[in-house]
């Protein structure tokens, strides 16, 4: 592709003359000391029904053996210059020169070197992307991968009921995910046009695809395509795993990230019709903590003063359960009979839910970011 130095390439047939070539697709892998989970999401671009085209891992500030695992692949690798905006700014490197070599109608894979794509992702993405031409971008819907004991499986029964909440609404999801998520190249120009115009919101000055000053730089990008009148979906063909944390300050630091660059990208965005919808669903979210906190202290205040329970709290603590339970059904009985005691998975919600109040102070406070 000429982007970078070429470790290895794999070889593509050439068009017949005359002959027009279906769209390319170009994967972009961006890692930083990813040696533990580069080669299982390589693998899995491999065994796609539907391959990409072209593979690129963009090695961002390596210092373990990524670079050397990579190496083994039939893929391509860059390796950043300067760059210290983290995953934004590694992106923005290799598709500033990428992008003018690929035609409008070509595709574009970004993916987590710590995901996993389940082996129809691509081809869905394809299909959807041919049949849509409304689509700015065809995200996954992501499930946890292994690992992690009990706080794993807490995320994994959670990132279940998101992806069954997704499969109910026919793919409309909030965002494309960073997970994995492909977008037309034509799409990703019309993004650079729009900033450098001032009809996005584009903090950096330089015009790129990705904004490097902030926390979430998918749910921005997100947000721009659906300000410039594109649609976005995770369909249900296209499925992946991605690493969960395996400790609780980790959790903590990426949920506070999350929620905290989701509210600041509403913040530079301001009221508008796309925003609209994501303002009221910030106002649940803060409404749900005072609820939590609400019924945790009616609980604890019955069990100290030695009052019996108001059979509305009783009967709202029943529906919730059987909600618990119900959506992680398709996981199995172990992850029913975890869900129905409330109290094990509410230690869970309440942690995040503490994690998004914080989230929200420091938003509002505008206090230092922290990656």
């Amino acid at each position: 592709m000429g982007v970078g130095t070429l470790t290895r390439a794999r070889p593509q047939p050439s068009a017949p003359l005359g002959i027009p070539s279906r769209p390319r697709l170009v994967a972009l892998l961006p890692a930083h000391n990813e040696q533990d989970t580069i080669g299982a999401a390589l693998r899995s671009l491999a065994t796609q029904s539907d391959p990409a085209d072209h593979v690129i891992v963009v090695a961002d500030n390596c210092t373990d053996d990524t670079v050397a695992i990579v190496g083994s692949h039939l893929v391509e690798v860059v390796e950043t210059v300067g760059n210290t905006h983290k995953k934004a700014g590694a992106l923005n490197q290799v598709l500033d020169r990428l992008l003018p070599q690929l035609r409008d109608e070509d595709l574009v894979l970004v993916m987590d070197a710590d995901s996993d794509l389940d082996p129809g992702f691509l081809e869905g993405a394809r299909r959807h992307l041919a049949e849509q031409p409304s689509l700015g971008g065809v995200g996954g819907t992501f499930l946890g991968a292994d690992g992690g004991g009990l706080l794993g499986t807490f995320q994994r029964n959670e990132y279940s009921r998101y992806a069954r909440d997704v499969r109910r609404l026919k793919g409309k999801a909030l965002v494309l995910t960073g997970t994995a998520s492909v977008f037309r190249v034509g799409v990703l120009r019309h993004v650079q046009r729009a900033r450098r115009a001032g009809d996005v919101p584009d903090q950096s000055g330089s015009g790129a695809v990705y904004d490097v000053h902030v926390l979430t730089e998918d749910n921005e990008l997100s947000l721009a395509l659906m300000h410039l009148g594109y649609d976005i979906l995770a369909p249900s063909s296209c499925t992946l795993r991605t690493e969960v944390m395996t400790t609780w300050g980790d959790l903590a630091r990426q949920r506070e990230r999350w929620k905290r660059g989701a509210l600041e990208n509403l913040f530079d965005y301001g009221w508008t019709r796309v925003t609209a919808p994501y303002w009221g669903r910030q106002v649940m979210a803060l409404l749900g903590v005072l609820a939590t906190l609400a019924y945790l202290g009616s609980l604890v205040f019955g069990v100290a003063t030695g009052l019996s329970l108001h059979p509305f709290w009783l009967a709202a603590s029943l529906v919730f359960m059987l909600e618990r339970v119900v959506t992680v059904r398709h996981r199995g009985w172990r992850q029913m009979l975890l869900a129905a005691p409330l109290v094990i998975e509410m230690f869970y919600d309440v942690f995040l839910q503490l994690v998004q109040a914080r989230a929200i102070a420091l938003a509002a406070l505008r206090a230092e970011r922290r990656w």
